[in-house]
Formats: structure tokens, sequence, C-alpha cells
């Protein structure tokens, strides 16, 4: 059976030694979040991660969801019960806000509790992440009526959350959504429509289910101007907060799907179910995308957790694997072979792994830090920058790390060789569970246009020159720092790399929008390729410090230190690459007439 172990020293040394977590005490919630705390939360978080929820992982995907003939579900064995553990551990609400039951603490905590989460069983994870972003949208959104008759029970995880967007017809181009609302007479609406890939659409592991709906109001405008949002109970909510009769809305049939099989992906209809509007009419997009962005993020999240725990295998059966011999000469001589840990290939695929892995966990230690920063700070200045960062970072964190979440999980596949293929080692479902990353909240390549079609130019570019800027003082900070250069200098390329292509589609893309879309995948991996390499630099020098402090750390340290260097020698060249193919333009990408595909 697969293994794994939450990374909660790797975790600890970002919020100790690279992102200080009490730099942002004047930020509401962090003053109860010390290190004696932090460490103890994420700790008993891990316990339950790696002894509660990853057990279920593989038998979670052998048995999958069921669909009874009242159109119910039932998750797979041990599902429910992992959950109301999660639940009443006061998991779902760590970060929300204490009025309405929540503990309040940084949500960079819950960022980091939902990687360990997605590590040890991605498909059980998915139900309380949902339903943090329904939460998330409700606070922003939702009439105070709305908040106080759902928010404390969502946030308990007594219920559950969910979006739905998709339908049959439309996935990305949400205009063309046909799901109608019909006003009632009472400040209701009759919701009817089919909606498909629901994530955890239906369950048997809370009371009620409370679905996020876009719909358009009869009568409205066509396309994206005219959609609405609707909160839509699954169970309807009497005035005294009890549970009433069932709602007009049922799940139709689950998704035969590649992955995530525990988790149930509906096709959900509704029948002139009983809806709420949420916000403003008509403005259901500008509503919905709370959920969207925070789904996006967690989604990053969720890559980067697939490459992780895939590695964790990997590493385990390479150093146990006997198989030749080391190119130098027999390394284990009492045995009849070496491990293959010992080759080089092996070596650079885990070492690939890892520097991935590392980076991209500061990565989103930092934006959930941002994040904390634009919801909580008091300082207009901080918060706009912040909100700057989060807007342009969102599709580099789902598309780049999902991306190379899926090439890592076949990566550590790969070591297990023919072992690797088959369902008993676990690895395959780590592959066939990454693959849905890529895909889902909006497919890599529409966040790779969204990068480079809005974000770049938005606010005149305010937000990527603020990361130029923030990066190249980094660089000419630590220029004089000579245990530095081995990562400065290629950080430095790298950025310039950047720098060049931002600048080629400022020159290139207005008159020629194809050349955007041309370009715009290498450009998000450009920019996922500096921003990791900008974590590995900021890592390096805390490792540096670590070091000269002594405190018995320095193997760990070396270790880090080796990984970055490995990453700035082996990956960011990629920069180069990337920029190579952007320049080149649209021309030979467009110029085939379709009768010849």
């Amino acid at each position: 059976m697969p293994v794994y172990k939450a990374p909660v020293e790797d975790v600890m040394f970002l919020l100790n030694d690279v992102f200080p977590i009490e730099r942002y005490n004047n930020l509401p919630g962090f003053a109860d979040a010390t290190t004696d705390t932090v460490e103890a939360i994420l700790a008993e978080g891990a316990k339950l991660c790696e002894e509660v929820f990853a057990p279920l992982n593989l038998s979670g995907d052998q048995e999958g969801c069921t669909r009874n003939p009242d159109g119910t579900v039932t998750t797979p064995k041990g599902f429910r019960q992992a959950y109301e553990a999660y639940a009443a551990g006061g998991w779902m609400g760590l970060a929300a806000p204490e009025e309405f039951g929540g503990q309040g603490l940084p949500s960079v905590l819950n960022t980091i509790m939902q990687e360990f989460v997605s590590s040890s069983n991605l498909a059980l994870g998915m139900y309380p992440g949902l339903t943090q972003g329904a939460i998330a949208a409700l606070i922003e959104h939702g009439t105070e009526e709305q908040k106080r008759t759902y928010l404390p029970k969502m946030i308990e995880g007594t219920w559950t959350g969910t979006m739905n967007l998709t339908e049959p017809h439309c996935g990305t181009d949400l205009g063309m959504l046909k799901t109608k609302a019909v006003p009632n007479g009472d400040g209701s609406y009759a919701i009817s429509g089919t909606k498909i890939f629901i994530s955890a659409g239906d369950h048997d592991m809370a009371e009620n289910i409370v679905h996020l709906v876009l719909a358009r109001i009869e009568g409205a405008p066509a396309g994206t101007k005219g959609i609405s949002l609707f909160v839509v109970p699954k169970v309807l909510v009497n005035e005294d907060g009890s549970l009433g009769e069932r709602n007009g809305v049922s799940c139709g049939s689950l998704e035969h799907k590649m992955g995530i099989h525990g988790n149930a992906t509906c096709v959900m209809n509704y029948d002139g179910a009983k809806g709420w509007l949420v916000g403003q009419e008509n403005r259901g997009l500008n509503a919905m995308f709370v959920m969207m962005n925070e789904a996006r993020l967690a989604v990053g999240v969720q890559g980067l957790a697939q490459s992780e725990v895939a590695y964790q295998n990997a590493v385990a059966y390479a150093k146990d694997r006997l198989q030749g011999r080391s190119l130098t000469g027999a390394k284990f001589p009492d045995k009849p072979a070496d491990p293959i840990i010992v080759h080089p290939d092996v070596r650079r695929t885990l070492m690939s792994i890892k520097a991935f892995n590392e980076a991209g966990r500061a990565l989103i230690v930092w934006t959930g830090l941002n994040s904390d920063i634009a919801h909580r700070s008091s300082d207009d200045a901080q918060r706009q920058t912040a909100e700057d960062y989060m807007g342009l970072m969102t599709p580099v964190v789902k598309g780049v790390l999902t991306d190379l979440g899926f090439d890592n999980a076949v990566k550590a596949q790969q070591m297990f060789g023919g072992h690797g293929y088959i369902e008993e080692w676990g690895m395959s479902q780590f592959v066939r569970d990454a693959r849905i990353t890529q895909i889902y909240e909006g497919a890599n390549g529409i966040q790779a246009m969204d990068l480079v079609g809005r974000k770049l130019g938005k606010d005149g570019g305010r937000a990527v020159m603020t990361f130029f800027n923030e990066v190249g003082a980094f660089c000419q900070e630590n220029a004089g720092d000579e245990s530095l250069q081995s990562y400065i200098a290629p950080l430095q390329q790298g950025l310039g790399h950047l720098q060049q292509a931002t600048m080629w589609f400022m020159q290139n893309a207005m008159a020629k929008p194809d050349n955007a879309g041309a370009g715009a995948t290498d450009y998000m991996h450009l920019f996922g390729t500096v921003v990791m390499g900008y974590m590995w630099a900021k890592m390096a020098k805390a490792a540096q410090g670590r070091k000269a402090e002594g405190n018995g750390v320095a193997d760990r340290m070396d270790a880090k230190l080796l990984t970055g260097r490995f990453y700035m020698e082996r990956m960011m060249p990629e920069t180069a690459t990337r920029l190579a193919r952007i320049t080149t333009g649209a021309d030979t990408t467009m110029a085939l007439p379709m009768e010849a595909f």
C-alpha cells in the first residue's frame, strides 16, 4: 500500500525562516498563530491525514461511489467516518470568521492543510475543499440572512457546499448556459436545468448540501451579462434553522471517470428547485469568481500534493529496489545488486520532482500569506499590492503546478518500472487523479490565456511590474553575497527572459492577438519557472542563515541548498527555450488549413 508523511518540517522552515509568520502579527488572527501553536496544529493535521485519510485512498479508488435508485449517493467505505473526524477536528473552520463559528486563524494554515489532505486522499479532500470555496463566496456576497442560515452549519462541517457552472453544451463559455430561474413571488426562484461535472454533488457524509448555482433569470440579457448566482440547498431550511422537505434537486447520474473515483462527480438535475439570489441580479459571475478563484488556487495545491505523494513513494521504492550496479562500482557489494537510487538517471528524475515540490510548496505558502494580507490588512496600499499579486499568480499556480504535478506523477510512476502500471502499488492512481487537476476549474490553456490576455495588461501592467521590481531588487540586494551567486545569477537570467517575453507580447500581440494565444502556455510556464526560481533563491538565503546559526541543522540545510542548485542548473535554463518558442509568433501555428488536420 502507498505511504504518505506530511512535510511538516519543510513547512515550518518556510514559516519560520523564509516567510517568517511573526512579521504578520498586525493582521487579525496572526497573533494567535505562534510558532509552537502552528507546529502543533500542523502536526495534528498531519496525523489525521496520515492515519485516517491516506489508508482510504486506494480502497476508495477501487470501490468508488454508488448512486442509489432515489438519486442519493453513497461514498466508499470509511469516507463518512473520515469526513466526520475532519469536521469534528474543526478543520473546516480553521480560517473562517469567528462570528460564524470558525477559528479565525490565518488562511495560509488552511492552504497548507489542503496540501496534506490532497496528498493523502485527493477524492475525499475535495468534499471539504469545495465547501470552503462556497463559504468564501457566501461571506463576500451573501445576504446577512443567508450567512446566518448557511455559514455556521457549513463551517462546522454538518453541511457541505458545491459550485454548479458547467452544462452539457457549455463549459468555459458560460454565456451559453440555459439553466433558468423564475421568480416565485416570495423572494425565491424556481431553478430548472441540468449541470454536469459537479464534484461532491451528492453524498452521504453531511445532513445537507448547499449548491451555488449559476442560472439566467427569465428576461435577463443574453451572454455572461445576464447570469445570476443562486443558493439552492438539497434540503430546504425552516425559519428556525431546522431541516425541512427535500428540494427539487437530485443526482441524475454519476460520471464514469478516469480518476478521483472516491468523489461523486454528478449530473445534477434542477426541477423547479427553490433557490435564492446571491449578490446582485445579473452579476452572478462576479460572485461566483470568488469561489472559482479559491478553487483554482486549491487545484494548484492539488497538483503539488499529487507530485509530493508520488515522489515519496518513488523514493521509498528506489531505495529498496535492487537492479544493476552503479556506473562507478558496486555501492552495496554484499547485495546481489545496488538499489536503483545509485543510478544518475534515477537521481535526475527524483531530484527534478523534489526541486519542484519544495519550490511549489514555498509558492503556495507565499500565495497564502498574500491572500491573508488581501483579506485582512487595514492598509490600503498593502492590500492593493496583495490583491494584484493574487490576480497575477492565480493562473500561474493553477496552470503550472498542475501541469508539472501530473508530469511528476508520471515520472514517479516510471521509477517502479512494470510495477508502476499495476494498480496495487498505487502509482497509477496518483497519475489518474493528478490528470483532472489540469482540466477542471478552467483548463490550463484557459489559465494561460487569462494570464496573457487579462492579467498582464491589467491596471497598466501594475502587478507584473511590481513582481519584476521585487525579484530584481532581491537579486540586487544579494549580488555581493558569494555564497548565493549560484542561485542569483540564474534567477537574473531567467527574469531577463521573462521580461523579454512580456515586452514581445506588448509589441506583437495587440495588433495580432493570435501571437498571444500561440505563446500563452509557454509564457505561463516561463513565468512559473522564474517564480519558483525566486522561491529557491529565498530558500537558499534562509538556509545559509540557518547553517550559520548551527543548532544541528547543517545536513538538512545542505540538502536544501543542493536541491536549489539542481533547480538552477537543470530546470531554470528552460526559460531560454520558452522565450524562443514565444517569439516565433503564431504564423506557423495558424497557417495550416483545417482540412489538413
